[in-house]
C-alpha cells in the first residue's frame, strides 16, 4: 500500500491565500494538498483549478463536494478538464452535503443514499468515456457522452460515515475520505464495513506538532472538540473510550467550549496528531497500519498555516528518512 502525507488547506481562509499555500506545501515535499468545498465558502471546481495550475507536481484533493449540488454531466465535464490538464494529479470528493445547506438552495434530495450513488456512478461511466442513459430516483440522463473524457480518469472518494453510506461507496468509489478525528481504530472499522480490499483510505486529523506534550494537546483542545458532535459516533464507537466520551457530547449538547473543557488529555492525545516529532511519526505509522493510504494533517485554526506546513514537511521527513 502507498503511503502518502497531505495537508489541507482551510475552508475560512479568503481564496487569495490559496496559491502561496499550495506552493507551500509543495515546498515541504508533501505529497498532497486538499482543498474545501463547504456552502457557501470558495467553489471546489475554481479553488482545484487555481491549486493544480499553481504548483507542478502535488496532487490536489478536493474534499468534498455535494453530490447533489451539481447536475454529474456538468461535474462530470468539469472533473474531466481539470484530470486532462493535470493528468494524474486530482482526486475527486463526493459526499451527501449538508442536509441543512442543501435545503437552503433547495436541492436536497428525497433519497440522500440514491442520489450519492447514482451521480457516483454516472459520473464514473462518463469519465471512462461512456455514452450514458440512466433513470434513476435523483440522475435523469439521456444519452450523455463527454466530448472530452480524460485519458486518465481521477480518482472519485466518498466522504461518507453511515453503515448504508460505506457499503455505497464500496460499490461506487475508489476510496473513502474520513473527517477528523480519524483513528487506527475509526479506520479498520471503516475498512470492515466496506468491505473491498483495493478500496483506499484517506483520514483527516488536526495537527500540532509540539515537543511540549501538555502544550500540544492544549493548542489541539478546542478543535479536537469543533470536531467532535452527535453524529460522530461512526468514528467514537470503535475506540475502548468511545461511550464515554459520547456521553460527555451529549452532556455538553451545543456548547464546543463546555465539550472542550471535558476532553480528558489522553483522549486528545488519541484523537489529534500531537505532540513531539518522534509521537506524531509514530501516530501517522499507526494510522498506515491500520489501512490508511494518505493521512491529511489540518492547520489548528488560528495559527499561521505556514508554520503548520512546514511541521507537516518535518514529519514527512522523517517518515521518508
Amino acid at each position: 500500500m502507498v503511503s502518502r502525507l497531505g495537508v489541507r488547506i482551510p475552508r475560512e481562509l479568503p481564496a487569495a491565500r490559496l496559491k502561496d499555500l499550495a506552493r507551500r506545501a509543495e515546498q515541504e515535499g508533501l505529497d498532497e494538498v486538499w482543498i474545501v468545498e463547504d456552502c457557501f465558502y470558495a467553489g471546489g471546481i475554481a479553488t482545484a483549478a487555481t491549486v493544480l495550475a499553481a504548483t507542478e507536481k502535488i496532487t490536489l484533493g478536493i474534499g468534498i463536494m455535494p453530490a447533489v449540488a451539481r447536475n454529474p454531466a456538468i461535474v462530470a465535464m468539469e472533473i474531466a478538464a481539470l484530470a486532462e490538464l493535470y493528468p494524474g494529479r486530482l482526486i475527486a470528493g463526493f459526499g451527501h452535503g449538508v442536509p441543512s445547506w442543501m435545503r437552503q438552495i433547495d436541492a436536497w434530495p428525497k433519497s440522500a443514499l440514491a442520489a450519492f450513488e447514482e451521480t457516483l456512478t454516472v459520473v464514473r461511466r462518463l469519465l471512462a468515456g461512456e455514452r450514458v442513459s440512466f433513470e434513476g430516483k435523483h440522475v435523469r440522463l439521456d444519452e450523455v457522452e463527454l466530448e472530452f473524457p480524460p485519458a486518465v480518469p481521477p480518482k472519485l472518494i466518498a466522504g461518507v460515515r453511515g453503515p448504508k453510506s460505506l457499503a455505497a461507496a464500496g460499490r461506487v468509489a475508489d476510496g473513502t475520505l474520513l473527517a477528523e478525528p480519524a483513528t487506527p481504530e475509526y479506520v479498520r472499522a471503516t475498512r470492515g464495513v466496506i468491505g473491498v480490499e483495493s478500496h483506499t483510505i484517506a483520514a483527516y486529523n488536526w495537527l500540532a506538532l509540539d515537543e511540549d506534550p501538555e502544550r500540544a494537546r492544549e493548542r489541539a483542545r478546542s478543535d479536537v472538540a469543533s470536531a467532535i458532535g452527535p453524529n460522530s459516533g461512526p468514528a467514537l464507537e470503535p475506540l475502548d473510550f468511545g461511550a464515554e466520551l459520547l456521553a460527555e457530547v451529549a452532556a455538553a449538547g451545543d456548547d464546543r467550549a463546555e465539550l472542550a473543557r471535558r476532553l480528558r488529555p489522553e483522549w486528545i492525545d488519541r484523537l489529534s496528531v500531537s505532540g513531539p516529532l518522534d509521537r506524531c511519526v509514530e501516530q501517522i505509522r499507526a494510522l498506515y497500519a491500520a489501512g490508511t493510504e494518505s493521512v491529511i494533517l489540518l492547520p489548528l485554526l488560528g495559527e499561521p498555516e505556514e508554520e503548520s506546513f512546514a511541521a507537516a514537511g518535518r514529519i514527512a521527513a522523517e517518515l521518508r528518512g
